[in-house]
């Protein structure tokens, strides 16, 4: 490590839906991670587990039925606890860029893809004149992938894709020291995943990553994504969340190579993919209203005992009572930060 603070530091951030009839929905549960400056932290998990709710926790975009706990600090400023107007002023667009999951319901349907990247710009970098705001709006544009030829068009006149390039392109116009990136590939081919999820990478390593200049504050990426391929290909680290806890963290090149993941869970998702054994994880995920007391994967897991009747902590890098052995396990690498 480069002895720098960790843009983005989470610890025993919860969150719990309150429902009509006292229900409680357990979306998150004490997630613990940091995102270091020149890092990639990809986080990843089925449908479901809370991963995007997680994202809308750290943006202040939680619905007011939600509770939250634990904390998240940018820099000094604890996202959890700050107001709205610090957010909208200070934080969405300037510390945090966003490529939202749904980017369709993010564009302003009257407006055309270069006014919103245009108003983005001048916005984030500073009052311009005409010409130069367009120039900049095509660069902006052309980060992403997204053709000039379909600038002047309307959100509702593009295809998924590249509504998916027109969220990417506007979250990296302030050059934010975070850049929260929610299913950033959906809708792309694989050509355009690869370009796509490079130039998020550049983004984190755009002032010489971990060992670049210390004078800067440093980038950081938090990748949230279903497409392990794509999160290989640029992740330096990976939490596997479950049921809305993180259940694994481990340095990427170990993850999806050897020696691989511990929990069972992480192997199973690894070897659902076509590349591998291509057999699904058995089973389904738990309802988050109804999680067990102990480990809720339990009921999936060929290594189930007894013991997986009480809740595993977080030890080390996986939190399972029969984790996959290493014959040279690593370091906590939260604690190797402390």
């Amino acid at each position: 490590m480069n002895g720098r603070p960790p843009v983005l530091a989470v610890r025993g951030l919860s969150v719990r839906f309150l429902m009509p009839g006292g229900r409680r929905i357990a979306a998150v549960t004490d997630v613990r991670f940091d995102v270091a400056a020149g890092e990639c932290l990809a986080l990843i998990g089925e449908s479901g587990c809370g991963k995007s709710v997680l994202a809308s926790a750290l943006l202040g975009l939680l619905p007011g039925n939600a509770q939250t706990a634990g904390s998240a600090l940018l820099g000094d400023l604890d996202l959890l606890t700050a107001d709205e107007r610090t957010l909208a002023r200070t934080v969405r667009g300037r510390r945090i860029g966003l490529v939202p999951q749904s980017p369709a319901a993010h564009l302003t349907p009257v407006r055309t893809v270069r006014s919103h990247l245009a108003e983005t710009v001048a916005a984030l970098t500073g009052p311009r004149g005409r010409a130069a705001l367009r120039a900049a709006a095509e660069e902006a544009a052309a980060r992403a992938a997204f053709p000039a030829g379909h600038l002047d068009r309307h959100p509702h006149e593009l295809s998924g894709g590249l509504a998916q390039r027109a969220a990417t392109a506007l979250a990296l116009v302030g050059d934010a020291p975070l850049l929260l990136a929610d299913e950033p590939t959906t809708g792309l081919d694989r050509d355009l995943v690869d370009r796509t999820v490079d130039e998020l990478r550049r983004h984190v390593d755009a002032d010489g990553g971990p060992d670049g200049d210390a004078q800067g504050e440093g980038r950081a990426l938090l990748m949230i994504t279903h497409d392990l391929a794509a999160a290989e290909r640029i992740a330096d680290r990976v939490a596997v969340m479950y049921a809305g806890r993180i259940v694994e963290l481990a340095d990427a090149d170990a993850f999806f190579g050897t020696p691989g993941p511990r929990h069972p869970y992480s192997r199973g998702l690894l070897q659902a993919l076509p590349d591998r054994a291509f057999t699904p994880v058995p089973g389904l995920p738990p309802e988050l209203g109804d999680l067990p007391a102990g480990c809720a994967f339990a009921p999936r897991c060929a290594r189930a005992t007894d013991a997986c009747g009480t809740l595993p902590p977080l030890s080390g890098t996986v939190a399972c009572h029969h984790p996959h052995s290493h014959p040279h396990t690593t370091a906590d690498p939260e604690a190797a930060r402390a």
